[in-house]
């Protein structure tokens, strides 16, 4: 009678037993302490071209989830990302990191390669590789998508230097952050807000270099909090104002930064 209830239950569509097989699995039971295994998504450059990329990463030492070049072939007149580890197994993307508490974030991320050369120099004159338009409108669909199945918080789409400042620079300053976020993908400071704070930033006599830790901190990199204005701290600021403040990252700080920083925090308390 237990049986022909079960299976009564079941073939209602409205019960919490699943049959696998040689057994069942009752669900019916959630416990609180848990959380999504995905919790950041993290985007980088190749710094080398498509073939020598896709080597290296389908290789022994790194990994990736997804890769995506300059121009993506096409099927049936939509791009195509290629992906070299499934979503469900951890991939060798970010190495040593933190981002908000966590560590070894290759355990909880998703990782994007963009094939992009980077920073070169060619005849001692410096430059960054523009991205294209087609890789970033793939990059957008391929990430809305993986947010949305995801659960990802804004502030937890980050780039490689942001989790690994200093260590890493991609994906560089050209990577358009605005847009993506303006697309559903990452966070971007409110300009009203932005403005606002400079307006009260400007009538501060002096940074405090504390305080700027502590709200480094509290956005999420990883910074000593410890009043001095050290060279850990100059990288971390590089890679902050490399994200949203993409004209000047010389990693010193002034009103701006603090003020977008201000609005980062306003707009994404924590």
């Amino acid at each position: 009678m237990l049986v022909l209830a079960i299976l009564s239950l079941f073939n209602s569509g409205c019960s919490s037993l699943h049959h696998r097989g040689n057994y069942w699995v009752d669900d019916s039971y959630r416990a609180k302490g848990a959380e999504p295994r995905v919790l950041f998504l993290v985007f980088h450059y190749t710094a080398g071209d498509f073939p020598t990329s896709r080597e290296i990463l389908t290789g022994d030492n790194v990994s990736v989830h997804y890769l995506i070049d300059t121009e993506p072939d096409t099927q049936n007149g939509q791009p195509i990302a290629l992906q070299l580890v499934p979503e469900s197994m951890r991939a060798w993307h970010a190495g040593a990191s933190y981002w908000r508490g966590r560590t070894n974030l290759n355990d909880t991320s998703l990782g994007i390669e963009i094939v992009n050369l980077g920073f070169n120099k060619a005849k001692g004159i410096g430059h960054w590789q523009p991205f294209t338009d087609s890789q970033i409108e793939l990059v957008i669909a391929v990430s809305r998508d993986i947010i949305q199945r995801n659960g990802i918080a804004a502030v937890n789409v980050v780039g490689h230097s942001d989790i690994s400042p200093g260590r890493k620079v991609d994906p560089g300053p050209l990577f358009p952050w605005e847009k993506l976020a303006d697309a559903g993908v990452g966070a971007w400071p409110d300009a009203q807000t932005v403005n606002r704070y400079l307006i009260q930033r400007r009538s501060e006599a002096a940074i405090d270099v504390k305080a700027l830790q502590n709200n480094l901190s509290r956005y999420g990199y990883q910074v000593p909090e410890t009043g001095v204005m050290d060279e850990e701290t100059s990288r971390v600021v590089k890679a902050f104002q490399m994200h949203f403040r993409p004209t000047d990252y010389s990693g010193v700080p002034d009103v701006e930064t603090l003020a977008i920083l201000d609005a980062l925090l306003d707009k994404y308390p924590r």
